[in-house]
Order: C-alpha cells, then structure tokens, then sequence
C-alpha cells in the first residue's frame, strides 16, 4: 500500500500507445498511468473479489481481501465464459447482471477490471478444457465452426458494451483472451493448433471487436510457462495486436527454504518478457498466480514479492476465494488470497503495507483513469 504524491493524473498525451489506433482516450489514458504507475509499484489483483468468499456469496461490499486488510483489490479479476451459451451466469456461477454492476462498482472507486473468458469449444460444444484436434482450426474464416464463434463474439461484445461508467463512457478493460496459451489443457493451446493459425485466429478476434466498436480493450497477450524468448513469441501476434505482456503461472506445494525454484522460474520469465516489453514500449504482468490454502504463513512476503523481484510490472492477480469445491478431486476448500483467520493472514498485512503494492485505496489516490 501506498499513497503516493504527484503521480495522481498525466500530461494530456498525443500519442496513442495501444495496438487499436481508435482506442478510447478513457483506454489511452488508463494505459499511460499504469506505465507511470508501474515505475513505482504494481497493482493487486483477485479474481472474483466481489462475489464470493470463503464460507460466503454475495454479501453487498464484502470481500475476503477487505475483511484481511480493510482495502479492496486495485485490479478485480472476471470471466466472460458462459456468454456464449446465452447462460445468465458465467461458469463459476456468477450471474452476468451481476457481475456487470460489480465491474462498474469497482470502476467508480478507482479500481482496475481485467476479463477473461473461458470459452466453450465451438467445434465440440464441450467446455473450454477439451482439446479435440483441429479445434482452434475450425474457427477460422472458412472452418466448420467460424459462423458460431462469429456468434459468439457478438454475445461477448454485447455484454462488454454495457459496462459503461456514470457518464455514459465505455470502462476501459484489460482483455486477457486465449490465456495459458503455451500449455496444452485449452481447445486454444499451442498443442491444438499452429502459430499460423493461433496468430490468425488472434488477429481475427481483435479486429472483429474493433468493428463492433469495442475500442476500450486493452489486449493482454498472456503465456503459461515458457524457456525462452523464442518461446514466448511463436504465438505472438505482434505489436500492432498487444499491449501488455503477461504469463501465468502457480506454486503447487508449500515451499521449503531451500527450494526458491518458483521464485527462479518468475525471475526468469520475468527477465524474457521484460526486454521484449522495452523493445516494443508495453506494459507487463504476472496475470494469474498463488499457491492454493496459502499454507505457507509468509508467502506474500517472502515469495511473490520475492517472485517479482524489481521488475516493473503493471500488476499481479491471484486466482479466486471458491471456498469448499465439490468437483475437485478430492473436494478440498479452494482459495488463493487470506481471509480471516487464515494462516498467512497477518504476512497479508504486511503485504499490504509495503510502499510498492498497490490496492483500491491506492488506485483511486494515484487517479489512474484522469489525465
């Protein structure tokens, strides 16, 4: 947490930095503070902050983050999936009327909003997890499943047109599609398709949303793990498609002291993207981590800030509060940020404290929507 002072609001900018040259000036604004911002410190972000907890669901201005540290998240965390079936709620439950008042609650108190979207498979009709061949194939112009996921874009612009502030002015959005694109579990995937087709596929995306007038998308590119340069930019569909660049990846068991292999793995791939953002002047992000039941009662501290280290990154989100999940094998209780009482609790304090992360309080201070 930190209030900081002179960096609330930018000179009135003359150039438009985001891939879509009729981005909105709300968007353009957005992404000039954050790179400002991100000099300083970064955002934290949770994935369906709002909606629920542990042991709880929609209770009106709750959130686990708030009841830990007395904040909200600067960056809240949704998923678009289930628009495309015309669903009333998205894949976690969530009902889209809803989470459309929650993003233009947190927008008015000066918080970011990122959206995923795990979409179905359009050749299959299965979830987003079945990775039949030739999948990513059959959406492009031509193939068998081109005129549904056409459709489906529709439904997803429709909704995202609606999240509009008081004044009528489309929310800027940090759009993270296609994410965890280098692993192999989405019909997506690099396993599922080429880099020709995976960068058409990509391109085919964003310029159908820039002709349904969605210009206050920023575009996340975003990676699961990757070893290399080359290997984060096969897919890549070039600067002129992208604006942040951003991978996610999880710890999957409690460290020990002398095992910092996931803070070596964030550094590396942090050091990678880093240079490939200077070059083409884009933000960069750690889009989705945590280690599930934070058993270990000082990982904020002395592992994710660790993790990203001095790198300047926009922002940081972990994964969502589901509370006990029934589908998992075995049921367990599911959840990535503290909530009262919960080990690493007061190391989340600490967390909030720091002069470099930013939350809600934070957010509205440094004004990153004003010029």
């Amino acid at each position: 947490m930190a209030f900081l002072q002179g960096c609330a609001g930018i000179a009135q900018t003359t150039i438009n930095p985001l891939c879509d040259k009729n981005a909105t000036e709300e968007a353009i604004t957005l992404y000039y503070n954050l790179q400002k911002t991100a000099q300083s410190g970064f955002l934290f972000g949770h994935q369906d902050d709002l909606a629920y907890g542990v042991n709880w669901r929609y209770e009106p201005g709750r959130s686990d983050v708030k009841d830990v540290t007395g904040d909200y998240p600067g960056v809240y965390g949704w998923d678009l999936g289930g628009l495309e079936k015309k669903s009333d709620k998205n894949l976690d439950g969530i009902p889209f009327d809803k989470m459309r008042q929650f993003i233009i609650d947190g927008k008015k108190r000066g918080g970011i909003i990122t959206l995923s979207w795990h979409l179905d498979n359009p050749l299959t009709g299965k979830n987003a997890w079945d990775t039949t061949p030739k999948s990513m194939e059959s959406v492009l112009p031509g193939g068998a499943s081109h005129e549904k996921y056409k459709s489906w874009l529709d439904e997803a612009a429709k909704f995202m047109l609606t999240l509009k502030d008081d004044k009528g002015k489309l929310i800027p959005i940090l759009y993270r599609p296609f994410h965890e694109l280098t692993g192999d579990w989405f019909w997506w995937c690099k396993n599922n398709g080429s880099p020709e087709q995976f960068k058409a596929l990509w391109k085919f995306t964003v310029d159908y949303y820039r002709m349904k007038g969605l210009h206050n998308l920023i575009y996340v590119y975003n990676t699961s793990d990757f070893v290399s340069r080359a290997d984060f930019l096969e897919y890549y569909p070039g600067a002129d498609y992208a604006d942040v660049l951003s991978f996610d990846t999880y710890e999957y068991s409690p460290p020990k002291p002398e095992d910092t292999s996931f803070i070596q793995k964030c550094q590396k791939q942090f050091a990678i993207i880093d240079d490939i953002a200077k070059e083409q002047h884009k933000l960069i992000a750690l889009a989705e981590t945590g280690l599930e039941q934070i058993p270990y009662e000082k990982w904020w501290t002395d592992t994710l800030v660790k993790a990203i280290g001095q790198y300047k990154i926009s922002y940081v989100l972990v994964w969502r509060n589901h509370g006990w999940n029934e589908w998992m094998n075995p049921p367990h209780m599911h959840y990535y940020a503290p909530y009262k009482g919960q080990v690493s609790e007061e190391d989340f304090v600490d967390f909030y404290n720091l002069p470099n992360t930013f939350f809600e309080k934070d957010a509205k201070a440094l004004s990153l929507y004003k010029k």
